[in-house]
């Protein structure tokens, strides 16, 4: 049997997850993307794993309990960007404001993941909510400004807690949640979930 793959990432609400589905929605007449992720789907990656052996699944659910040590935060995400040509981009995304919080809980899970085998990572952290990926079309995207114009909208995410994801290609939605690691509990950062 072949080994399951995962990655570490920050859930989203149920708002956010509404409201960037429903950008989705709205975008998916003027541009064709072969994946749409599931609005249970939608998430802030931290670190993608790949594919991973079942003791190693192991070791990385004992020592990511590391980032319980660390305090809740807050960040704002909205607003459309791209990855790729900006005339047929690979990849929609909402984006993610890069807090010093969230960077320290990025670099908390790089080396915790090093410790145990996992490649680090060489690019720059850029953290964003995937909304589609993999250009299907054939033309390129006249109104791409002005589709990033209409959805500007920014919200508050309170981040209480990261999650290892196990990903299930064939299933929707994709993403099962094999454990969930709470953060640190701070009475001046923000409401409780």
């Amino acid at each position: 049997m072949s080994e399951s793959h995962y990655f570490i990432a920050i859930p989203l609400s149920s708002n956010l997850q509404n409201l960037f589905s429903s950008w989705q929605e709205e975008i998916k007449g003027k541009v064709f993307y072969k994946q749409w992720p599931e609005k249970q789907d939608l998430h802030i990656t931290l670190k993608f794993l790949g594919a991973v052996a079942d003791n190693k699944v192991l070791a990385l659910r004992k020592e990511l309990k590391k980032i319980e040590e660390l305090s809740e935060f807050s960040i704002e995400a909205g607003s459309i960007g791209t990855f790729g040509n900006p005339s047929k981009p690979r990849v929609i995304w909402a984006g993610v404001d890069k807090t010093e919080s969230l960077t320290n809980l990025y670099a908390k899970i790089e080396t915790i993941t090093a410790s145990i085998g996992f490649p680090k990572e060489n690019r720059e952290y850029r953290p964003h909510i995937t909304l589609a990926k993999k250009w299907a079309g054939d033309a390129a995207i006249a109104n791409l400004e002005e589709i990033k114009d209409q959805f500007t909208a920014v919200e508050l995410l309170h981040v209480n807690h990261i999650v290892l994801y196990r990903i299930h290609p064939a299933k929707s939605p994709k993403y099962e949640v094999v454990q969930k690691y709470k953060l640190k509990r701070d009475e001046g950062n923000g409401p409780a979930d």
